[in-house]
């Protein structure tokens, strides 16, 4: 699709999304979400990305939902289309193969926090306004938020910022845990394509099974992960990758991988 509300750019194996609305800090409405889900299916079809950094344009990541809208479904429509009509993705950053940075150069409130909880790793401006404000708005957390948040946080910090919707900064929410780094905004997006290089390191396919795990860990049982893990790490290990990378690192030479997500990701999930 020819994306109005988003750039995307791709250099050296590392894609950017860039949330492009900057007049209007890149607040999120139906089209937003469309075209990052139409974003991040392309991406994870795409074996020439290593990874994907999500950032925003001008000051702000986004600062929130666009509330000149008016809620477009009726009682009776389907759940497809009241999440389309309350601009939900229909693909988020955690369903893709690919690791999702988010670098949050700017105030980031709402579905601004939410989404970019649904990245993988994030980048934080230090000085930016961080801020859960659904209960201040009379509706309640979304996208996943409730599990997300207190999974990565723990229970009192995630009741904390969601229960109050109270206002802190990109430092605190480093300090929480809910951010690798706070960085000088200047730094964030050259912070996090830089990291996204690492990447390049490890086998594609090793990466995009080592997420689906980590995903499914947040709700799934040790006993249920363990046993996943088990049949993939057997299958793993008899795949082409696992030879090229023992191989490389006794040649002390980089490792040429041979696999690629889109032809030979595993259908061991289930």
């Amino acid at each position: 699709m020819d994306y109005s509300e988003i750039l995307l750019s791709i250099d050296d194996g590392i894609a950017t999304v860039t949330l492009n609305r900057p007049e209007v800090m890149n607040t999120w409405r139906q089209q937003t979400a469309r075209e990052l889900g139409d974003v991040m299916t392309l991406l994870d079809k795409d074996d020439a990305v290593r990874a994907v950094v999500v950032t925003g344009a001008g000051k702000a990541f986004c600062a929130g939902a666009d509330l000149s809208g008016d809620v477009a479904f009726q009682v009776g429509d389907s759940e497809e289309k009241r999440r389309a009509s309350l601009a939900f993705p229909p693909v988020m950053p955690w369903q893709i193969r690919k690791p999702v940075i988010a670098a949050i150069n700017g105030h980031a409130i709402g579905v601004g926090i939410t989404y970019a909880m649904n990245c993988d790793i994030r980048f934080v401006a230090e000085d930016a306004k961080i801020q859960f404000a659904f209960v201040r708005r009379g509706i309640t957390p979304e996208l996943s938020s409730h599990v997300i948040v207190a999974r990565v946080a723990g229970l009192s910090r995630a009741a904390d910022l969601m229960l109050t919707g109270r206002m802190i900064k990109g430092r605190e929410l480093a300090e929480m845990g809910l951010a690798s780094k706070a960085l000088p905004a200047e730094e964030v997006l050259p912070a996090a394509l830089e990291f996204a290089l690492e990447f390049h390191k490890a086998a594609p396919v090793s990466v995009a099974i080592s997420k689906r795990l980590l995903w499914q860990g947040l709700t799934a049982s040790l006993a249920e992960i363990d046993a996943k893990e088990f049949k993939l790490f057997e299958w793993v290990c008899m795949q082409p990758d696992a030879f090229e990378g023992v191989d490389s690192f006794l040649k002390k030479r980089d490792p040429q991988w041979k696999m690629s997500v889109s032809r030979h990701f595993p259908d061991l999930f289930d």
